[in-house]
């Protein structure tokens, strides 16, 4: 049997040991959670050793969830009398699951090593944080659209509390825009998912019937595409598409450095998720809303990067340049090509492994010690001087978040490009445009941040800055500022060996990602999309 469902069970088990844990410290609590997302990601690795790619998911774990009995209806009865199935406990993996779960088991190391400052409830924390996790592992391990659902509203809630008790500037605001955009999708999503059980006639909700059921029910475009547009674009609120992606900075920058981390990192991959599976269950409705999808993806690229290059707030830079990537993400999906979707999912990967590190520097590293997040203030310093590990990282994390060679966002955003070219030049030319806009903002956040002039006193504590519209304030630093820690040190040498590995070996990943879009599923999608 797999280790893989064991992720799902190790990090609620988690949940609940942590939140004892906190009841005798914070310490108990911090070393409780890190005990059970290392296990977490060890059982994902312990699968990968023996994962067999193939075009096929493989089951993992089916049993009978919800039915329908006799005594309700009893025409819907099997030849025994016994209750129909329409829900299963279905956990099944491919590449593409096996992709994502492997970051999933990252990014939750990752994001408790950052939060290990974290005093306050510190057990209530850790548990919102596993259980979250936990309902990202689900969502990526389910073969059950319904039960899909279900692990995605469960990894919605904590977010809502990570943000609102632990978070920082706006909180409640940023907490309750980012839970109402998330429902209003779901909401959407289960419109949709009960919608094609009814219009398909599929015996069950699990994946495989549903696409096979409006195959041979042969829905008429004006019946599908409405269905599938109710799925994708649900799914796309939380995957950060323009103009449903105002929720995302606001939400990044409203909380703590851990959940920002899991929100960029894992979070909006479960929309990016959701919208892939939805397109291969409707492959003949997808060419009605692949202009716009395209559109709407090519926008978000240009348009979040251009806001990025005016922000002042250091956050704010990271949180838009977060949607400008999730941009080649969707767009990679448009194009629906085969070396689209697969740059697709790597990008899926390298963007949740790149952007939790641009995060933890400027949330728990910068933020943390200075107090401050205005870029102005903090060209005073400069900062390189006082953190250089935290420089040195962010320049890292910065030029892989550009694309540069050797990280993972090169072979990433090449195949997504190259994809999109064999479906549309005018899309891979516009969606270059992304690039140098992204390698702006990002050079000018490295050099303000980290290489500013220095006009103020280089001494050590800093004041914070002022309210937005203010003169730009002067940080005065009067003692050292604390050092990197040792558990942020292994934050980012676990996020930044990550990206080199799969910048240098993409087909580490590849090799299972591609036999998955072999499916017929997803040749179906291609050929639709691409006739």
């Amino acid at each position: 049997m797999s280790s893989l469902p064991w992720t799902i069970y190790l990090s609620f088990l988690g949940a609940a040991a942590a939140l004892a844990a906190g009841k005798r410290s914070a310490r108990a609590a911090r070393w409780v959670a890190l005990a059970f997302a290392l296990a977490g990601l060890g059982a994902t690795a312990l699968a990968a050793f023996s994962f067999v790619p193939g075009a096929a998911p493989q089951v993992l774990v089916d049993v009978p969830w919800l039915s329908l009995l006799p005594a309700v209806d009893p025409s819907l009865a099997g030849d025994a009398g016994a209750p129909r199935v329409f829900a299963r406990y279905l956990l099944a993996a491919d590449g593409i699951s096996m992709t994502l779960a492997l970051l999933t088991g990252v990014a939750a190391v990752a994001g408790i090593l950052f939060s290990w400052n974290i005093e306050r409830r510190a057990g209530d924390f850790f548990a919102l944080f596993l259980a979250l996790i936990g309902g990202v592992y689900g969502v990526f391990l389910s073969a059950d659209a319904l039960l899909l659902f279900v692990f995605y509203e469960i990894a919605i809630v904590p977010k809502y509390f990570l943000v609102a008790i632990w978070g920082s500037t706006n909180r409640q605001y940023g907490a309750m825009k980012l839970v109402l955009y998330s429902f209003a999708g779901s909401a959407a999503v289960l419109a949709g998912l009960v919608w094609a059980f009814a219009a398909t006639g599929a015996a069950d909700f699990s994946f495989a019937s549903l696409a096979a059921a409006a195959a041979s029910a042969k829905l008429a475009p004006a019946a599908a595409v409405p269905i599938l547009a109710l799925l994708f674009f649900g799914f796309a609120t939380l995957a950060g598409m323009f103009p449903l992606h105002t929720w995302a900075p606001t939400g990044h920058v409203a909380a703590p450095t851990g959940a920002s981390m899991l929100l960029a990192g894992v979070v909006m991959k479960l929309g990016a998720y959701g919208c892939l599976r939805s397109a291969a269950l409707f492959p003949d409705a997808f060419p009605a809303i692949q202009p716009v999808v395209a559109a709407l993806a090519l926008a978000g690229i240009v348009y979040a990067g251009l806001i990025a290059l005016k922000q002042t707030d250091f956050k704010f830079v990271i949180g838009y340049s977060s949607v400008s990537h999730m941009g080649f993400v969707l767009l990679g999906l448009a194009a629906a090509t085969p070396r689209a979707l697969a740059g697709s999912v790597l990008q899926m990967f390298s963007h949740g492994v790149v952007a939790g590190l641009l995060f933890a520097v400027v949330g728990r590293m910068v933020y943390e010690r200075t107090h401050t997040r205005d870029l102005r203030a903090l060209s005073t310093l400069p900062l390189h001087r006082h953190l250089p590990f935290a420089a040195v990282v962010f320049v890292l994390a910065g030029v892989a978040s550009m694309g540069f060679p050797g990280f993972s966002g090169f072979p990433a955003e090449l195949l997504i490009l190259t994809g999109a070219w064999e479906h549309s030049k005018l899309w891979a030319v516009a969606a270059a445009v992304g690039i140098p806009v992204a390698a702006a903002f990002t050079l000018r956040a490295v050099s303000l941040a980290f290489f500013g002039k220095g006009s103020g006193s280089e001494a050590g504590t800093a004041a914070g800055a002022t309210g937005a519209g203010a003169a730009a304030p002067v940080l005065e630093l009067h003692e050292p500022l604390p050092p990197i820690t040792l558990a942020e040190k292994a934050g980012a040498g676990l996020l930044l060996t990550v990206s080199v590995v799969i910048g240098l070996r993409p087909d580490l990943l590849l090799q299972w990602i591609e036999p998955a879009l072999n499916s017929p599923l997803f040749q179906a999608l291609a050929t639709a999309a691409n006739k």
